[in-house]
């Protein structure tokens, strides 16, 4: 035996069909009598008077109920099964016209998406970058890509300073990764204490005076590099992506020339402590 449905659920299936809220609570008012006034529906129902004619005129245009002309004039429920009927015919129509639109649309549409597969960006693999939000989670977008290997030019101004990037010191300790640092990381202490805990982690870090540019070279494939106005010169970040295997090589040709001048950690703290003895 089929369960009969609380009101609140013949409510809710109501609006599913179409009805609004007012419009299902006066229809299953209606259908509890042969008629009510419209004072009736209202008080039956709990729905505010000064909508219910509204509400009862709504009913009766969609065909679920129609009203007796009389001294008052009274409001009858169309039969529930004549009534469901006409609200999924109604339905169905609208699913019709959708499905007769969409269609139009496809052939609209379709010209112009043909027309873009055949359309590439000579630059597609080029991507710049000017929001310090943005790089940050780009370059930990690539730091979760590597493969391989990872190479890097850090020098300030930083991104993500060497004390905050987490993400590195999960992909030195399962990845090849070789970092080129400036003398300039032993200034400040919380930058040396990062640049510390990533070499106690695993890394292989060399030390220069001073680096040409900011560099990321992962996997022979990709390079992260920032530029500056060489005119005017600024602290803002301007980062450059690019997706080309013959310029990743050629980076890392020049990476492999730095780093070969390059220091350990203690051999270029120990330096910088007897330079600064010998002014002191």
């Amino acid at each position: 035996m089929m369960r009969r449905m609380e009101n609140g659920e013949l409510v809710a299936q109501l609006t599913r069909l179409g009805l609004t809220s007012y419009e299902a609570k006066a229809y299953l008012t209606l259908i509890r009598r042969d008629s009510f006034t419209a004072a009736q529906v209202a008080r039956q129902s709990g729905l505010p008077r000064q909508r219910i004619y509204d509400v009862l005129g709504s009913l009766v245009q969609k065909g679920l109920a129609v009203a007796r002309p009389g001294t008052v004039v009274k409001y009858a429920a169309t039969a529930p099964e004549v009534a469901i009927d006409l609200l999924l015919t109604s339905h169905r129509d609208e699913l019709s016209r959708m499905e007769r639109d969409a269609r139009g649309m496809v052939q609209d549409l379709k010209p112009a998406f043909e027309a873009g597969q055949a359309h590439t960006d000579p630059l597609e693999y080029i991507e710049v970058l000017r929001d310090r939000r943005a790089i940050n989670e780009r370059f930990a977008e690539l730091q979760r890509a590597v493969k391989k290997e990872i190479l890097v030019f850090t020098k300030p101004p930083y991104a993500t300073p060497p004390q905050e990037n987490v993400e590195g010191l999960e992909v030195i300790q399962t990845h090849e990764a070789r970092s080129l640092y400036e003398f300039s990381v032993f200034d400040e202490p919380a930058v040396r204490r990062g640049v510390q805990r990533f070499v106690e982690a695993g890394e292989d870090a060399r030390f220069v005076p001073e680096l040409p540019l900011k560099l990321v070279i992962i996997d022979e494939t990709i390079v992260m590099f920032g530029m500056q106005d060489p005119v005017a010169g600024s602290s803002d970040l301007t980062i450059v992506v690019v997706e080309h295997q013959s310029l990743a090589k050629v980076l890392k040709t020049a990476f492999d020339a730095i780093w070969a001048s390059g220091l350990t950690f203690d051999q270029a703290h120990d330096l910088l402590v007897a330079r600064k003895a010998a002014t002191a």
